[in-house]
């Protein structure tokens, strides 16, 4: 049986999140740099003094040595003050610290995992190509093995907060003629080498986490840059999508509660027909369905963080938790916006930045269809 009591350290962990965000990123200052199209790095290193960035690691890293379930109340916490805190700690903990700790050389550990704690290290997936989206396996970008260590050519698209990124972990394939998932390897490629071309791509939302197109032009990197074994890249990939996925979740939960609890004190406070709209059914039921959705979501995640925490198989379990949170937080900022009307259509409101944002979340990380394909399978259809 899952305990979901939130303990004493957790507890006081929240807290400080609270006070953290109320100081360095208030509400004002997030539609400020979404207005401006502004990533608030300065959150990074707030969150490595906390100690949140190093939830999950061993002592020997300078990390906190916490189960999973810390971080996805962490991650959610963060996202219900602000979606690009969380998706900042996501990104550093679920993708760039799980992949380290997973698959990557005790070496680039012990260099990259106590910056990354201290929130001195910034981490992009580049594995997205034009022909290589939701079948991540039709990528093209190869890199071949040379003198100096490999080369490296080909196009990446849609490639989030890659200008500001230390390392790009790059897929490409490294077996002559292969195909699907053979032959695929990564590479940590620092931002500033020579070959890297970049241009911003403008997109509905996430303005605070900025898009790219990037060219790899005979990138030449040295032979420690292969992350993980070679030829083994995609299924590295695969082994920590359970960490990325508990954070799209976690990010999704955080959110919809956030977009939730304004809808329902927009509701208590906007009167028609000479009384408060909240005190209509129609407005009743809708929010009793947005608080619904999110609660089923909640339960998803937590049952997600709990086999984490136990090392237990969790394919299905990840697919659903981020298929149920990012429909979630679809559908309450849908909703949200119609309880709202133009007040939460207007550019200041939050919650039509929800909105826009929320619709990355059914198809980022994965789409919808493809979780549902997983979950099938994993139900032996």
């Amino acid at each position: 049986m899952i305990d979901f009591e939130i303990p004493e350290e957790d507890s006081m962990l929240l807290a400080s999140i609270d006070r953290m965000m109320a100081r360095e990123f208030p509400p004002e200052a997030y539609r400020a740099a979404d207005r401006a199209h502004q990533t608030p790095w300065h959150l990074l290193p707030r969150m490595g003094e906390l100690g949140l960035l190093g939830l999950p690691f061993p002592s020997r890293y300078g990390g906190m040595e916490q189960d999973w379930r810390s971080v996805a109340l962490v991650n959610e916490r963060l996202a219900y003050h602000a979606g690009i805190a969380s998706t900042l700690f996501a990104t550093t903990v679920s993708f760039g610290g799980m992949s380290l700790m997973t698959f990557a050389s005790e070496q680039q550990r012990q260099t990259l995992l106590p910056r990354l704690v201290q929130g001195q290290a910034r981490f992009a997936l580049a594995l997205t190509e034009s022909g290589a989206g939701s079948d991540a396996a039709a990528l093209s970008t190869h890199a071949q093995r040379i003198q100096e260590g490999w080369r490296i050519n080909g196009r990446k698209v849609w490639i989030s907060n890659a200008d500001a990124a230390d390392h790009l972990v790059v897929a490409c394939r490294t077996t002559l003629g292969s195909t699907g998932t053979d032959g695929i390897s990564l590479f940590l490629v620092p931002r500033q080498t020579a070959g890297i071309h970049m241009s911003l791509l403008e997109k509905v939302g996430h303005n605070c986490m900025p898009s790219w197109d990037i060219g790899f032009d005979d990138v030449v990197v040295p032979e420690d840059a292969l992350f993980g074994q070679e030829g083994m890249g995609f299924k590295h990939v695969l082994s920590t999508l359970q960490y990325s996925r508990a954070g799209q979740a976690a990010n999704s939960i955080g959110q919809a509660q956030r977009a939730v609890e304004l809808a329902r004190d927009f509701a208590q406070q906007r009167t028609q027909f000479g009384r408060p709209i909240g005190n209509f059914q129609v407005i009743q039921h809708k929010l009793a369905d947005m608080q619904v959705r999110v609660n089923q979501a909640r339960l998803c995640l937590y049952q997600l963080a709990w086999l984490i925490a136990r090392k237990r198989p969790c394919r299905l379990e990840a697919a659903q938790a981020k298929l149920v949170a990012s429909e979630a937080f679809q559908f309450v900022t849908r909703e949200g916006l119609q309880i709202m009307a133009s007040h939460g259509y207007a550019m200041e409101s939050d919650m039509q930045r929800m909105w826009r944002d929320a619709g990355l979340f059914t198809f980022g990380e994965g789409t919808s269809e493809i979780q549902r394909n997983l979950i099938a399978r994993e139900m032996g259809l």
